[in-house]
C-alpha cells in the first residue's frame, strides 16, 4: 500500500487541528475568565493547566493500551471524546463556580484530567499512525503539517469563537464550548476513519501484540538504549525550549526598556520565527530527501546548536545593551527552535519502529510524556531559576542572562544526546537477523 500523499497527512493533520480548537478555549479563555470576571487568584487555572501537563506522565500507559489491542484508531477517537468533555466541563464547571464555588472547583479539577488524558491518548496514537503512513523521507515536513494545522486550530478558533462570545455571558460560554467540542470531535472522526484500515502495517484479525503487563513493556523499551536516550535527550531539551517563556519579555522590560506592548509584540516576533524554523525543515527535507541537509540528524543537531547559539546571544545584549540587534536575535531564536522542534517530532516519527514494533505505543508513549512533562515544568523551572540567581547575584540583569546561558548548556547538551541517538539507532536491528535493518537516522539511509 503506497503512504500517504499530502492530502493524506494533512487529513491526519485535521485532528491536531481539532485538539488545538478546543485546548485554546481552556488555556486562554476559560483562563481569563476565572482571572477577571471571576477575580479568582491567577494560579488557580495555572494550577489546572499545571494538572493537565502532569497527566501527560500516563502516556506511556495509553500507548501500552493501543499495543495490547492492536489498533490505533479507538484510542485517537476515545481521547477526542474525553478532551471534547473535558472542554466542555471546564466551561461548564467555570459557570458555576459564579454561584457554587466549590462545586465548580471540583468539576474543573475532573474536566482539566480529562483535556490531560485526552491529548495524550488521542496525541500518542496519532503520532504513531503518522509514522506508519508517511513516508520516511516526508516525515519532517508531516511534523511541520501536523504543527501548523494545530496552531492553525489556535487561531481559527479563538477569532471565531471570540466573535460569538460578545457580548459576554456565562451562558454564551458554555453554549460556545459546547459547540467547539462537538465539531472538533466531529472533525476527527471523520478525518481518521478508515486511514489504519488501509495501512500495510496494520495487524490482521487477532494479530495483536502478546499480552504482556505495562510494567514489563516499558522496562523492555527502557532498555533500549536509543530509546531512553532520545527520552532524555526530549526531556534537557523542551526544558530548555519552553524555560524562556516566563523571563523573555520581564528581560526585554529590564534591559531593553520595552514597554508590555512592545514585548507582547516581541513574543509574536518569536512565534514567527518557530513557524518559519518548522517550514523552513519542511521545505529543505522535502526536497533533499535523505541526504545531507535533508535527514533529521542534521536538522535536531543543528537547531539545537543554532538555538544555544541564539541564547549566547541574550547573553551578550545583557552585556552591551540597547546596541545589541536584540530583535533579529529572537527572530533567529525562534528559527531554531522551530528548527530544532519539527525535526524531533520528525525522529520521534523515524524512531518509534527502531526496536520491538510491538511496543511502539510505550515508545511514544514515553518520548510524549518526557515532553509534556517537560514543557509543562520548563516555564516555571526558568522563571524559577530567574529568581533563585536574582537573590543570588543581585544584578536583574545578570540573573536573566546566568539562565539564558543555563538553557544554552542545556541545548550543547541536547544536541550530543540528538548525535549520540542517532549512532545508536540502527544497533538493535543488528541483533535481530530474522529482522530488516532500520532506518539510520544519523546518516539518512538503511542501516548496513
Amino acid at each position: 500500500m503506497t503512504p500517504l500523499g499530502w492530502l493524506g497527512i494533512m487529513r491526519l493533520g485535521l485532528v491536531q487541528t481539532a485538539l488545538g480548537a478546543i485546548v485554546v478555549l481552556t488555556t486562554s479563555t476559560i483562563n481569563r475568565v476565572m482571572v477577571v470576571e471571576l477575580a479568582l487568584p491567577a494560579m488557580l487555572p495555572g494550577a489546572l493547566v499545571a494538572l493537565h501537563y502532569a497527566v501527560q506522565v500516563l502516556r506511556p500507559r495509553w500507548g501500552h493500551g493501543a499495543d495490547i489491542g492492536g489498533r490505533l484508531t479507538p484510542w485517537i477517537i476515545g481521547g477526542m471524546a474525553m478532551l471534547a468533555l473535558g472542554g466542555f466541563g471546564a466551561a461548564l464547571a467555570v459557570a458555576l463556580m459564579a454561584t457554587m464555588p466549590v462545586a465548580g472547583l471540583l468539576l474543573s479539577v475532573l474536566a482539566f484530567l480529562g483535556i490531560g488524558i485526552g491529548v495524550g491518548a488521542s496525541g500518542t496514537s496519532l503520532l504513531v499512525l503518522l509514522s506508519r503512513r508517511v513516508a520516511d523521507a516526508r516525515r519532517p515536513a508531516a511534523a511541520t503539517i501536523v504543527w501548523v494545522m494545530m496552531i492553525m486550530g489556535f487561531i481559527v478558533t479563538a477569532g471565531t469563537a471570540g466573535h460569538f462570545l460578545d457580548p459576554f455571558s456565562m451562558g454564551r460560554l458554555v453554549a460556545v464550548s459546547a459547540a467547539v467540542s462537538l465539531i472538533a470531535f466531529i472533525v476527527s472522526v471523520l478525518a481518521v476513519w478508515g486511514v489504519e484500515d488501509t495501512s500495510p502495517s496494520a495487524p490482521a484479525a487477532g494479530e495483536t501484540a502478546p499480552a504482556i503487563s505495562f510494567p514489563e513493556a516499558l522496562r523492555e523499551v527502557w532498555s533500549e538504549p536509543h530509546s531512553r536516550l532520545f527520552a532524555i535527550f526530549i526531556f534537557l531539551s523542551m526544558i530548555a525550549y519552553s524555560a524562556q517563556d516566563l523571563i523573555l519579555e520581564p528581560f526585554a522590560g529590564a534591559v531593553f526598556g520595552y514597554t508590555p506592548g512592545e514585548t507582547t509584540k516581541l513574543a509574536g516576533l518569536q512565534h514567527g520565527g518557530v513557524l518559519a524554523g518548522m517550514i523552513l525543515v519542511a521545505i529543505v527535507s522535502t526536497l533533499y530527501g535523505n541526504r545531507g541537509p535533508g535527514t533529521t540528524r542534521f536538522w535536531t543537531v543543528g537547531g539545537c546548536i543554532a538555538s544555544a547559539f541564539a541564547l549566547a546571544g541574550l547573553v551578550a545584549s545583557a552585556l552591551i545593551g540597547p546596541e545589541f540587534p536584540f530583535r533579529p536575535n529572537v527572530f533567529l531564536l525562534g528559527v531554531a527552535n522551530g528548527a530544532f522542534a519539527a525535526a524531533a517530532i520528525g525522529a520521534m516519527m523515524r524512531l518509534v519502529n527502531a526496536g520491538n514494533p510491538e511496543r511502539a505505543g510505550v515508545r511514544m508513549g514515553l518520548w510524549g510524556a518526557a515532553q509534556g512533562i517537560a514543557f509543562g515544568a520548563g516555564g516555571f523551572l526558568g522563571a524559577l531559576a530567574a529568581d533563585i540567581a536574582r537573590y543570588l547575584i543581585t544584578s536583574q540583569v545578570s540573573a536573566y542572562a546566568t539562565v539564558f546561558a543555563a538553557e544554552g548548556v542545556l541545548f550543547v547538551i541536547s544536541a550530543v544526546l540528538a548525535d549520540r541517538v542517532a549512532r545508536q539507532a540502527g544497533q538493535p536491528a543488528r541483533s535481530r537477523r530474522s529482522e530488516p535493518d532500520l532506518p539510520d537516522l544519523a546518516l539518512g539511509r538503511p542501516a548496513e
